[in-house]
């Protein structure tokens, strides 16, 4: 909020002169403050106060309602921005991340100077934020909140959270609570008590916390995004704004891309580049390849497509000072042979036309019928998008399997309505075809008919009670075929059998 009235320099410039700001919000059925800035705490504000105690003690209060979705999209965009330093990035509660810099940190000279980095450039950006680095994420987050800034050696990591209260053991209120009303109000009392009886009355979560916070027991970090296979990045002396020389340094890169997966025998089936603006706004621009792919030219292309397509979304503004290209998902492609002119012998017209339109459109802009193992015909088929389907046929993979080979089909009609609609229709015999019907306000006198076909439903989806269905191929006086069913049959003393129109032929 203060970023939004005062810009995000607002701490180097200095706080203008404006009233306490704190976000309110319903707690046990009443206002309260459920933030405070940093005015508002010297006054003695806090939150969990009612707003009309608030008030009373500072009249010019600006109280503006707390609004969590867009507490956790900043989070969000902040762990965005946090991706610069590593890849394992995890949001923690409400206002923390954990950044995973197992040997990410010699990039910026150790990770004194990478702490000093990461507080300074959000400082500012106009943000509070404290820091800590040690072995394991709970005595980083221990020492963030309840020690100093800075870097924890292995030497102090077991001397130093011996001072924070008990809070800092991430244990639940009514515990922490609980303990300190029995005396244990510091870690280094909690260290000192035996272990057995603590278990006994508080559970196995204190003693957890305490083997995790000194390394005893693992604690992974769970990252919010998953982990690249491959990744390449370029950090740039003047910030782009050209889409054009955007797309030229994503070219550079996927060259080396290139390599790498050459080397592994792989292709990309998934590439994302990370676009970091200057003011830490992050973009993410995904596109797929419908096979795997190593060309930089056509990586170059997808996301040409892709730029063309949120061209109104992408704000360059001062520009992007880094650009990462992340392969998100790769399979084994094997070498191929080229020809005179350096081009493979695999047709690929088809798989770059559906690359380049489900870049520009979407993935769902391209969909193929595929079989499944089901005789009801609005179930015996499935449309999924087309490039998770795609084959290309080479020499060393053969041709794709015959018709010849295939199972022989029923005949089944051009369009299949996806629900059966029902029809009035009259019929000579019990079993037979009806002599005319009535669909979609038109009565239609049937010159020819082919049937029945039966299909009794599948039990296990539709129960045993489930009426089969007698299917008819008929044709009326205008030459239309339809295809159509009876539901249930004609008995004495039982409702009447329904009919329905399930397909159009021509």
């Amino acid at each position: 909020m203060a970023r939004r009235l005062w810009g995000p320099s607002w701490r180097s410039a200095g706080r203008p002169d404006h009233p306490p700001l704190v976000c309110t919000g319903r707690m046990k059925n009443a206002m309260r403050l459920t933030a405070v800035d940093e005015i508002a705490a010297t006054i003695g504000l806090k939150s969990g106060q009612s707003l009309a105690e608030a008030r009373a003690i500072c009249p010019s209060l600006d109280a503006v309602t707390a609004d969590e979705a867009a507490d956790r999209r900043f989070l969000e965009g902040i762990s965005d921005w946090c991706d610069r330093y590593t890849p394992l990035v995890a949001i923690e509660g409400r206002e923390g991340l954990f950044l995973d810099i197992t040997g990410c940190s010699h990039l910026l000279g150790g990770e004194k100077l990478l702490l000093e980095d990461i507080l300074k450039r959000l400082f500012q950006m106009g943000l509070d934020v404290r820091g800590a680095i040690s072995s394991t994420p709970g005595l980083s987050w221990a020492t963030a909140r309840f020690g100093s800034n800075g870097t924890i050696s292995e030497g102090d990591a077991k001397s130093v959270p011996a001072s924070f209260p008990i809070a800092a053991c991430r244990l639940p209120e009514e515990t922490v609570l609980a303990l300190c009303k029995m005396g244990l109000k510091r870690i280094g009392d909690l260290l000192a008590a035996p272990r057995a009886p603590l278990a006994r009355r508080f559970g196995s979560l204190p003693l957890r916390r305490l083997d995790q916070m000194f390394g005893r027991e693992d604690e992974p970090i769970s990252p919010r995004r998953p982990v690249a296979e491959l990744s390449v990045e370029r950090r740039l002396a003047e910030p782009l704004q050209c889409e054009e020389a955007i797309l030229q340094l994503i070219q550079r890169m996927a060259v080396t891309l290139k390599l790498e997966l050459e080397a592994r025998c792989q292709g990309g089936r998934r590439f994302e580049v990370l676009l970091f603006r200057v003011d830490g706004k992050v973009f993410r621009i995904g596109v797929g390849s419908s096979v795997p792919l190593r060309d930089p030219i056509r990586i170059a292309c997808l996301f040409s497509e892709r730029l063309v397509a949120l061209h109104d979304e992408l704000d360059t503004g001062y520009g992007f000072e880094i650009l990462r290209l992340n392969v998100l998902q790769a399979e084994t492609l094997d070498r191929m042979q080229s020809d005179f002119i350096g081009s493979a012998a695999v047709e690929t017209a088809l798989a770059v036309f559906v690359d380049q339109a489900v870049a520009r459109f979407g993935p769902d802009c391209l969909a193929r019928p595929v079989l499944q193992e089901s005789h009801v015909p609005e179930r015996a088929s499935l449309l999924l998008p087309v490039s998770d389907l795609m084959e290309i046929v080479s020499p060393e993979n053969g041709q794709r399997e015959s018709g010849a080979n295939r199972p022989v089909q029923a005949r089944r009609p051009i369009r299949l309505l996806k629900v059966p609609e029902i029809i009035e229709a009259t019929a000579e015999a019990s079993e037979g075809a009806p002599m005319s019907f009535r669909w979609r306000r038109c009565l239609h006198r049937v010159r020819r008919a082919e049937g029945p076909e039966k299909l009794a439903m599948e039990w296990w989806i539709d129960g045993e009670e489930a009426p089969a269905r007698n299917y008819f191929q008929v044709e009326d006086d205008d030459g239309h075929r339809y295809w159509l069913f009876r539901e249930g049959a004609y008995v004495s003393n039982v409702e009447m059998p329904r009919w329905f129109m399930h397909g159009v032929f021509a």
